[in-house]
């Protein structure tokens, strides 16, 4: 069953799974696909964590004791979301060992009502930082504006990130440019760059979906004949920059100093449309030095039936860039879409924490103790 999934590995493709409950971590579910499926990672956002802890499996004696302490929302939604990563670091902590802190990661989101406030940006991340107190952490911080010079001062500050939410080329390029501005203000501070890690974490079925909508609306044969192109393309132009970037005079000194390479994180690879193949955006998306994050049902359909055929991502530039011209020629604005898909994400993030937010604090409320 995990043939497809050790040649992707094999292929350099770090395979991370793309949620995350205590049910998975206590019943071994976790270490079962860590020892079976060569996953090597985990990335979690508010979503995940309104899925996981909605659903109660495992929360109640946390919550009984958060409602005991009289604590407020906030905090024991942070207290509950932080002993999953702890205990999910640790399970993955000997993959991290291997790796030399490569893999083995596990991601938390700053509180997304932040996405366009950089100073609290960073004290929220330094504050997750300090709360799970693992060095396989990554904490996530959107690709926003704001979220920019929150990228370069949380880096600066030694402290490992994952970029989210992005969707365009040129934010790309800015994410980028703001982990190099980061390692540059780390290495004046003398701090040893070779523990430093971060991955860029590149939307890709969003892309599709929203683009696809606007083909549809057109419904001529040449916008028929370029549906379910778009993602791929916007993801291999994106690597084409990564492997600009991080080969440039700019990365030469930091990589003297043993900084590590920013890797591109493929998210959102759950394939939306049905009549696309269920594992187009891991068997079209292989290239070194990269990490693909997915949803469980992906992984199964990858180790089931997906077709990994060695690097399908760096001889397609050409064709990549042909295929959005063919978007830009239908009268479709990338820059329209590309901020249209920041603006929801951010959107859908901060509804799944207020939404988490108001669940828990009916919970907190249920478990309160009688007084007296």
């Amino acid at each position: 069953m995990t043939d497809a999934l050790k040649r992707l590995s094999d292929e350099g493709v770090a395979i991370w799974l793309d949620d995350l409950s205590r049910k998975r971590i206590t019943s071994g579910n976790l270490a079962e696909l860590i020892d079976q499926s060569h996953v090597v990672g985990v990335t979690t956002n508010p979503s995940i964590f309104q899925k996981a802890i909605s659903s109660g499996d495992g929360y109640e004696q946390q919550l009984t004791d958060l409602a005991a302490r009289k604590v407020t929302v906030e905090e024991a939604l942070r207290m509950i979301t932080t002993a999953d990563v702890r205990d999910a670091a640790d399970i993955l902590r000997p993959v991290f060992d291997a790796t030399d802190g490569q893999d083995g990661r596990v991601s938390i989101e700053v509180d997304p009502r932040l996405a366009h406030n950089t100073t609290a940006t960073v004290a929220e991340a330094k504050q997750l930082a300090w709360l799970v107190d693992r060095p396989n952490t990554l904490i996530k911080i959107p690709a926003t504006k704001a979220g920019l010079p929150a990228i370069t001062e949380t880096i600066g500050r030694g402290i490992s990130v994952n970029v989210t939410l992005i969707f365009s080329l040129e934010r790309y390029r800015a994410v980028m440019d703001a982990y190099l501005a980061g390692l540059e203000k780390a290495k004046a501070a003398g701090l040893d760059l070779s523990k430093i890690h971060s991955v860029a974490s590149f939307f890709v079925s969003r892309v599709d979906t929203e683009i696809d909508k606007r083909l549809d609306a057109i419904g001529s044969d040449e916008a028929k004949a370029v549906k379910g192109k778009s993602a791929l393309a916007n993801a291999r132009l994106a690597y084409e920059a990564y492997e600009e970037v991080f080969s440039s005079d700019r990365w030469a000194p930091l990589d003297k100093a043993q900084a590590n390479k920013q890797r591109p994180l493929w998210a959102s690879t759950g394939v939306k449309d049905p009549s696309l193949k269920d594992t187009l955006y891991v068997d079209d998306l292989v290239a070194p030095n990269t990490v693909n994050t997915m949803p469980e049902a992906t992984l199964e359909a990858v180790a089931d039936h997906g077709e990994i055929t060695g690097d399908t991502v760096t001889g397609g530039y050409d064709r990549a860039r042909a295929d959005l011209d063919a978007i830009k020629k239908l009268g479709i604005s990338y820059d329209d879409v590309v901020q249209v898909l920041e603006d929801e994400g951010v959107e859908k993030f901060e509804a799944s924490w207020n939404d988490l937010l108001k669940s828990t604090e009916a919970e907190l409320s249920r478990l309160a103790p009688s007084e007296g």
